[in-house]
């Protein structure tokens, strides 16, 4: 049995089809696309293609996107820019956001740039509107940064109303679209927000490139000086073959989006029912297996990623274990967010939502990759592992 890979929300397999798209870029058009001669404007043609089919995608202008190394660069750009320069003084998130956003605006809240608000949640972990409308209302010059999907529990934001009351109130809208980028239509049109990310990996690109989406309406300067590369926005030699890369994955992504949903949220559907997880647990342990729950609305496919399902098994002397027992068994699963994992930090998501530490839990998160047989195969093995544990 080859190992099962659902840890996709950390960073998902590259496609083929991306990783032919890539190699001429690596084997036969290596010029600098800074250098004026034919080997150069050949790569700088092929980075301004890239960019036009991102900005298609996501129907908006090539110039308001800027390639960047990733989401955690883009989220820093958009804020640490926006705050020095469009007079902020306040900014609003949650608990819950990826620490990307989180630890770049405590950091900024204490140097004293801001004062940091964060808005209240529900007990599945959604945003109180009328909270953030209340912080709106009480703090003008305000930032609000809110992720549309979570890495963690995979809650979604409605980012049509949010992006309303920050029109309303005349605030900038910053939305870490790192999780949705590619699983989602975005329609920047119709949206009304100043910022958002994509990073490739999440979509079966390469690591290490990404991309902002600045509306036309802010002008910002480069976060990274040195260069006048990025049209001025971004120093440094651009990563080419990252970037062609990210082009075709998000390419292909729209391309085939509604067929993979209808296959991932199968997947997950799968592992969610009760006939399935629940009720396997109860016929092979014969007793009521109450305690398996799922944090935040991570069960609720309407109102969660169709990608990730965050599960909470009951507590047992085995609980510290649990994560290294389904590696053993050749299953790759994350217990949060990976960029805690090997860590002494426990998750601040599930903190935030006040579950129980003693409970392990466990975000599944798929791909157009899995198979029904690997969901199957999973709960079969965590059936036995809970056994084990209880």
């Amino acid at each position: 049995m080859n190992r099962i890979y659902l840890d996709n929300a950390a960073t998902t397999p590259i496609d083929k089809a991306v990783i032919e798209a890539m190699l001429p870029m690596m084997e036969t058009n290596f010029g600098n696309p800074s250098s004026i001669h034919g080997h150069g404007r050949e790569v700088r043609s092929a980075i301004e293609r890239a960019r036009k089919t991102i900005a298609g995608l996501l129907n908006t202008s090539p110039a308001e996107i800027t390639f960047t190394s990733g989401g955690t660069e883009a989220d820093n750009m958009a804020i640490v820019r926006s705050i020095e320069q469009f007079g902020i003084t306040h900014a609003i998130t949650s608990p819950l956001e990826h620490h990307a956003v989180l630890h770049t605006l405590e950091y900024l809240a204490g140097k004293g740039k801001i004062k940091l608000h964060l808005v209240d949640l529900d007990e599945k972990g959604h945003i109180n509107l009328n909270h953030l409308e209340e912080l709106l209302r009480d703090n003008p010059k305000t930032l609000v940064s809110l992720m549309h999907g979570n890495n963690e529990v995979g809650n979604l934001l409605d980012m049509e109303a949010v992006g309303q009351l920050c029109e309303d109130y005349g605030a900038i809208f910053h939305s870490d679209t790192v999780q949705t980028m590619g699983h989602y239509r975005h329609d920047l049109q119709q949206l009304k927000v100043d910022f958002l990310v994509g990073a490739a990996h999440k979509f079966h690109g390469p690591k290490g490139v990404g991309f902002l989406y600045i509306n036309a309406k802010n002008k910002i300067q480069p976060l990274i000086h040195g260069g006048s590369q990025e049209r001025n926005m971004r120093g440094g030699t651009e990563n080419v073959y990252g970037i062609v890369g990210m082009a075709k994955a998000l390419e292909i992504a729209y391309s085939g989006m509604e067929s993979h949903r209808k296959h991932v949220e199968d997947l997950k559907q799968r592992m969610i029912h009760v006939e399935d997880l629940k009720q396997r647990m109860i016929i092979k342990l014969r007793q009521n297996v109450e305690g398996i729950q799922f944090n935040g609305d991570s069960e609720n496919l309407e109102k969660s990623l169709y990608t990730v399902l965050n599960v909470s098994f009951p507590a047992s002397d085995e609980g510290d274990m649990f994560l290294f027992n389904l590696d053993i068994n050749k299953i790759s699963a994350s217990g949060g967010s990976a960029c805690t994992s090997g860590t002494d930090i426990g998750s601040h998501v599930l903190t935030a939502l006040n579950a129980s530490p003693e409970r392990p839990s466990v975000r599944f998160s798929f791909s157009k990759y899995n198979t029904a047989d690997d969901i199957d195969f999973v709960v079969d093995k965590l059936t036995e592992l809970v056994k084990v544990a209880v």
